[in-house]
C-alpha cells in the first residue's frame, strides 16, 4: 500500500474528486438475441447470468467491455472482458478514458456489487438498466493511481483464481477416488441391499401450521430440504416449539442419521445431522443400522449416487418419495472396509469442502483480504471544490 500511499501524496495531495458514475460514463445496452439466432463460434454472449449464454459467430463490443446482466436472477452481476463479446439481454459501461481506466471502473463496481444488486426491480423479472446505477459516486484519482490499483487488485485475482483452479482439481480427484472406492464389481462378492433394509428406521417429518406464530422461534431445531447439501447440520435455520411439534408431524430424530432431500431444488441431495433434530416432511430420515452399516459410509454412497437418485424423481423438480429412497440399492462390504473407505473420503472431503481448514480456508482468507484491500484502495479522502 506504500506505493499508493506515496502517488497519493505525490498526485492527489489534496484529496480526489467524486463524479456521479453517470457524468463520467456512457451506457449502451445490448442487443436481444436468441438461442436459434445464435450461430455457433467462439465469442461470448453476455445476457441475464454468471457466465455467458452462448457462444456466436460475431460481437458488438471489442476492446475493454465491463457488461452487466440486465434482467433475471442475476440482473446486476458485473462482469469485464478484454476479448470480443455480443452484450444482449445486459448493458456495457463505457467509461470517458481521458478520466477513467475500463479496469479501475470495473473494481469499483464490483466494489458497489450488492448496490448495484438492490436496485433490480420487484415484482415479475428482475431487471437493472444504466440509468438504474448512474447514482453511484466514482472516485477519479490521476491515471497513474488507477493503473496502480489495478495492478494491486489484478494480482490478487490471479492469486485467488490460481487456489480456485487447484480447488477444482482437487474436487475431480476427490470424485474420481470416490467413484473408484465405491465401485464393487459383481467377482468382489459384495453383498447388496436397499436403503431400507439396513436402516433400523425410516422416518420423514412434519411442518406446523404457519399461520401459529407460537409454533414457531422455539428451541427445537427443524431442518428444511434447503438445507440440505452435503454438509454435517449443526444447527438449522428454523425453529418450533413444543407447541409446534405436539401439533404437527415433525418429530425428533437422532444425531447421525442419514438425510435425504425428496423434494424442490436439493431433491436427491444429503446431509448428517450432529445433533438431534426434527425435519419438515420433505426430508427422508435414515437411522442406519450400525450393526450392518456406518451412517457415514452411507452418506458418501448417497452422495455418489445423487445422478441417478435424482433421475428416478418425478416431475418438473425430480420430486422423491420414502419408498424410492428405501428400495435404492447399496453395496455392503464389510464394516472395517466400510471405515477405510469412510477414513479416505472424509479427509478428501474436509480438503476440499471444509472452510475451516485446507485449501477452501486459504480461499476464503484471500478473498476477504481481496474484498479489504479493494474497500481500501477504492477509498480516498474527498477533494475539497
Amino acid at each position: 500500500m506504500s506505493r499508493i500511499d506515496d502517488l497519493v501524496a505525490e498526485r492527489a495531495p489534496k484529496g480526489v474528486k467524486s463524479c456521479a458514475l453517470d457524468t463520467v460514463v456512457k451506457f449502451r445496452r445490448g442487443t436481444s438475441i436468441t438461442k436459434s439466432a445464435v450461430t455457433a463460434g467462439v465469442v461470448p454472449v453476455i445476457a441475464g447470468g454468471r457466465s455467458p449464454a452462448y457462444f456466436h459467430s460475431a460481437s458488438n463490443r471489442t476492446g475493454e467491455t465491463i457488461a452487466v446482466a440486465g434482467s433475471g436472477a442475476y440482473a446486476g452481476f458485473v462482469s469485464y472482458w478484454d476479448i470480443p463479446v455480443f452484450v444482449s439481454d445486459a448493458f456495457s459501461v463505457h467509461p470517458d478514458v481521458s478520466l477513467l481506466l475500463p479496469k479501475y471502473v470495473y473494481y469499483f463496481l464490483l466494489a458497489k456489487q450488492d448496490v448495484i444488486h438492490s436496485t433490480k426491480t420487484v415484482g415479475g423479472v428482475p431487471h437493472v438498466k444504466g440509468a438504474d446505477i448512474g447514482f453511484l459516486r466514482i472516485p477519479v484519482p490521476p491515471l497513474e493511481i488507477q493503473h496502480e490499483i489495478v495492478r494491486i487488485l489484478d494480482t490478487f485475482t490471479e492469486l485467488e483464481a490460481e487456489l480456485e483452479a487447484e480447488l477444482e482439481a482437487r474436487k475431480r480427484q476427490y470424485a474420481y477416488y470416490r467413484d473408484s472406492l465405491l465401485s464393487f464389481p459383481e467377482a468382489a462378492g459384495v453383498r447388496w441391499a436397499t436403503m431400507g433394509e439396513i436402516c433400523t428406521k425410516v422416518t420423514s417429518g412434519g411442518t406446523p401450521s404457519s399461520g401459529r406464530t407460537d409454533y414457531y422461534g422455539g428451541d427445537i431445531p427443524w431442518l428444511r430440504t434447503q438445507e440440505v447439501d452435503y454438509t454435517d447440520i449443526t444447527q438449522t435455520g428454523m425453529t418450533i416449539t413444543e407447541a409446534g411439534l405436539k401439533n404437527s408431524s415433525a418429530k425428533w430424530i437422532p444425531p447421525n442419521c442419514v438425510i435425504v432431500a425428496m423434494y424442490g431444488a436439493t431433491a436427491a441431495k444429503v446431509a448428517v445431522n450432529a445433533i438431534p433434530l426434527t425435519t419438515n416432511q420433505a426430508c427422508c430420515n435414515l437411522q442406519v443400522d450400525p450393526a450392518q452399516a456406518e451412517y457415514r459410509y452411507v452418506f458418501h454412497w448417497v452422495a455418489n449416487e445423487y445422478e441417478c437418485l435424482k433421475g428416478l424423481g418425478e416431475g418438473s423438480q425430480s420430486n422423491l418419495n420414502a419408498q424410492k429412497v428405501k428400495n435404492y440399492p447399496i453395496p455392503v462390504p464389510s464394516l472395517e472396509h466400510q471405515r477405510e473407505i469412510v477414513s479416505i473420503l472424509d479427509n478428501f472431503d474436509a480438503l476440499v469442502n471444509d472452510l475451516s481448514i485446507g485449501l477452501p480456508a486459504e480461499l476464503n482468507a484471500r478473498r476477504k483480504q481481496y474484498e479489504y484491500y479493494r474497500d481500501k484502495l477504492l477509498t480516498f479522502d474527498e477533494a475539497v471544490s
